[in-house]
Parts: structure tokens; C-alpha cells; sequence
């Protein structure tokens, strides 16, 4: 029986990959013309659609619960949300329990046909990471907008998806973006690259956890708010990697893991 596990995994993660793609790519082409000439609201109701769908498939399908706690710390109007980055999952499972949030993407994820065109009606913040200060002023208008109608901005500060485990590099962009426009941060710690493997085909069962932290007020300088953010985003995360560890057995791979 043990020799079947890893052929169960392979199935089901090849089933997951495949409904998970062909789920986003019928929902864009089906329900992406009421994005584009709807209203808001219908426009929400689509991407929260997927998002859930996306959540249920990888549960049935391929194995492996999402489990996120800490919403209560999430304050009404806007705020800005600065997630740790392992995986996609990170982008569609944090979704459903935000309101209308706006996320800073790579420019290049606009030029993808449809996807991009529905990015943009949905307010999302492309920043062109090869102009360097050109970017954050451009990040920055966009987030001044996103705050004056009272949504919610969704940052990943390490700009990049990052290995469980692996030293942590936040940018300077997410303090940009905290010094200008003023309103509360609100750290996320998650586990999700144990089980969702960065450049790997296997999803590997267990439970997906993301944790939102307390806020970080306004008004701190540079070092004191990278430390914060980052202490507070690193610690958590490694408290998930342990329990995950427990839980379902699984390491980061530079401690031994292997991406099955």
C-alpha cells in the first residue's frame, strides 16, 4: 500500500493540473464579458467564482485543504495586504475572503491575451520591474488610487515566488508603498510551497495554512517597518513549516524534502 502513495499523488495532481487550467480558461472566456461590460459587482462575483473553484478543485481533486485564520485582523476600508509568496496559491485562495482587493503583478502577466484585458478592468497594479524607480511611481499612483476607493492592495514584498526555507529577501517596495499612502499593513504568513512546490508538477496532500498577522500601524521609518514586516511574516511562516511537518510529514527541500 505504501509503494501506491506516490502514483496516487501523481494521478491526482495531474487531474488538478489540468481541471485547474481548463477551469480558469472556460471562466475567463465565459464569464469574461461580464467582467468587461458588467457591473462591479458581477465582476467580483466572477473572479470570487473562480477563486472558490479553484480552492474546491485543489481540495477534491488534488488533495490538499486550505485553512486560513486570522481575517479578523483584516480592518474595514483599505489596508494593505503583504502576503509571503510560494506558490499561485497565494493569489486565488486569499481572494474569497477579501473585499474587492487589488493586486501588484508583473506588467508582463497584461499582456496575456484576455487575462490581461481583465486585470486591468478589475484594477489590478502592473509594475514594469525593469524601469526600477519608474515602477514605484507607477506602483504608488496606481495604489493612491486602489486607497481612495477603499480597497484593499495585495503585495507580495519578496516581488517574487520564494522556496520554504529559503532566506528571505523583501524588497523596498512594500515600504514605498506603506510610507505614501498611509494606511494600515497587514503581514501574511503561509506554508503554501510545502505543497504546492515552486516549478513542480506534484501537489502534495495535507493542509494548506495562511495565517493574517495583527497590523502594522502607519508611521513607522524604513528599518523598523521591514523588521517588523519581516520578522513578524518570518516567524509565523516558520511555525506553519513545523506544523506542517507534524501534520502531513512534509520539509522544505533544502532540509531533505523531495518536490513528490
Amino acid at each position: 500500500m505504501p509503494e501506491a502513495l506516490p502514483a496516487m499523488i501523481f494521478v491526482r495532481s495531474h487531474a488538478f493540473n489540468v481541471l485547474f487550467y481548463a477551469n480558469l480558461i472556460v471562466q475567463m472566456i465565459v464569464l469574461g464579458p461580464l467582467m468587461l461590460f458588467g457591473p462591479e459587482a458581477t465582476g467580483w462575483w466572477v473572479v470570487k467564482n473562480w477563486a472558490r473553484s479553484s480552492v474546491w478543485l485543489l481540495e477534491h481533486v488534488g488533495g490538499v485543504r486550505s485553512k486560513i485564520t486570522g481575517i479578523e485582523h483584516v480592518p474595514a476600508g483599505p489596508s494593505i495586504i503583504a502576503a509571503k509568496h510560494q506558490s499561485f496559491w497565494d493569489v486565488f485562495a486569499i481572494i474569497p475572503d477579501l473585499d474587492r482587493p487589488t493586486f501588484i503583478l508583473k506588467k508582463e502577466l497584461m499582456r496575456i491575451p484576455l487575462f490581461g484585458w481583465l486585470a486591468a478592468s478589475m484594477g489590478m497594479i502592473p509594475v514594469d520591474r525593469a524601469k526600477r524607480g519608474g515602477a514605484v511611481a507607477s506602483m504608488i499612483e496606481g495604489a493612491r488610487k486602489a486607497v481612495a476607493e477603499g480597497r484593499q492592495i495585495v503585495i507580495f514584498p519578496e516581488g517574487t515566488r520564494t522556496a520554504p526555507g529559503a532566506i528571505a529577501d523583501y524588497r523596498q517596495g512594500v515600504f514605498r508603498l506603506y510610507e505614501d499612502v498611509g494606511v494600515p499593513v497587514v503581514p501574511v504568513a503561509l506554508n503554501s510551497g510545502l505543497y504546492w512546490p515552486r516549478h513542480a508538477f506534484l501537489r502534495r496532500p495535507g493542509t494548506i495554512r495562511a495565517d493574517y498577522l495583527p497590523i502594522i500601524e502607519p508611521g513607522l521609518n524604513r528599518a523598523d517597518f521591514l523588521s517588523h514586516l519581516r520578522d513578524s511574516i518570518e516567524t509565523r511562516s516558520a511555525d506553519l513549516m513545523a506544523e506542517a511537518y507534524a501534520s502531513d510529514g512534509h520539509l522544505p527541500a533544502s532540509q531533505g524534502s523531495r518536490d513528490v
